[in-house]
């Protein structure tokens, strides 16, 4: 492992904010994770772990516990069985990349989730989703090494307890320990999708099917979805890389048929869609433009003007965006929709 003092963020998380780690420590083997584990001058030591920074929000000048940034490579075909391939990637690895070398290789299943940022560490702790599918459906197993003892160990689709953008990672262990939550107490090092065979094009994404239409194609292939996934994303989405954000800043509220029924009856225009389990998905942004937020700024933060659900940084000139200024908009927006809607919107990214 290669330890840092001092070390600055800003190129560390996508957002773009100021700020420096007091420790951090760079890890791109399981090995290195658990030397740092067994490690007398951590133990005990509040550690964060950071992947692609593209979903957390930095709110002091300087991150006190140790960062962990996770570095570790590797894409590979680990197995093919009668239904799936099964393809093992380690966390360092951007998850874009991955998404892109499994199309090339002929392993169709991740296309819809082409341009998604991060890493492939980071996805399973997020359940990362998007046009119709969600890591959750073409997740197979992960190793993780425990920071408290140094285990390696490996968890299925049903102990990751996937949710909506959740899972164990982004959970606490209970104060008597029994609790399954693995919050800053373990650091994911290999992830394992399961891509299906048969492979059939999810296109229930009203983007998609306009994309489909508009270029007469009955049956696309995984690259052509693949493609306009990411023309899709480049054409609504900031780059992080031009202008700083941490993509979708709030997640899509979710309420009852009842619940539903009555903001309709208020608000006939709402973007909303029926779920698997009854329940029925709000869409966020689209609450946030209706509240007059679509292109305005608070500070240097402000809300992307073709996207109301990204917030982005404004700063200019040698003056950057601060954590504050972000999480004070945040604030403000979750307001607004309250009071409008009576919608609490929760945020995706970790603010730290």
């Amino acid at each position: 492992m290669l330890v840092e003092k001092n070390t600055p963020l800003q190129d560390c998380n996508t957002f773009g904010i100021v700020a420096s780690a007091d420790t951090l420590v760079r890890v791109r083997s399981v090995a290195d994770v658990q030397d740092f584990a067994a490690s007398p001058v951590y133990r005990g030591r509040r550690s964060f772990v950071l992947g692609g920074g593209s979903n957390i929000v930095l709110t002091g000048d300087v991150v006190r516990a140790v960062v962990v940034k996770v570095e570790i490579p590797g894409i590979r075909l680990l197995e093919e069985t009668e239904r799936h391939w099964i393809v093992e990637a380690g966390a360092g690895e951007r998850w874009h990349d991955v998404v892109a070398w499994t199309v090339a290789h002929g392993y169709p299943g991740l296309e819809n989730l082409a341009l998604v940022p991060g890493t492939v560490g980071a996805a399973p702790v997020q359940n990362i989703g998007a046009y119709g599918i969600e890591l959750q459906d073409r997740f197979h197993s992960l190793d993780a090494v425990d920071l408290r003892s140094g285990a390696v160990f490996s968890l299925d689709a049903g102990q990751c307890a996937f949710g909506y953008r959740d899972s164990v990672f982004k959970h606490a262990p209970s104060s008597n320990g029994l609790g399954m939550g693995l919050a800053g107490c373990a650091v994911i090092t290999t992830v394992r999708l399961a891509l299906p065979k048969p492979w059939k094009p999810e296109l229930s994404y009203l983007d998609l099917q306009r994309r489909q239409q508009e270029e007469g194609v009955e049956q696309p292939t995984a690259q052509q979805i693949f493609d306009w996934v990411c023309a899709i994303r480049r054409a609504k989405l900031p780059d992080p890389a031009v202008i700083g954000n941490a993509g979708s800043f709030f997640k899509n509220p979710t309420v009852s048929e009842d619940q539903c029924r009555d903001i309709l009856a208020r608000e006939p225009k709402i973007v909303h869609y029926p779920m698997d389990d009854g329940s029925i998905k709000l869409a966020a942004g689209w609450m946030i433009d209706a509240c007059g937020w679509k292109g305005k700024s608070l500070g240097h933060a402000g809300v992307y003007d073709k996207q109301a659900l990204v917030l982005v940084n404004r700063g200019t000139g040698g003056v950057n965006v601060t954590g504050g200024e972000v999480m004070t908009l945040a604030s403000a927006i979750q307001t607004s929709v309250y009071e409008r809607f009576g919608i609490r919107l929760e945020p995706e990214p970790v603010v730290v």
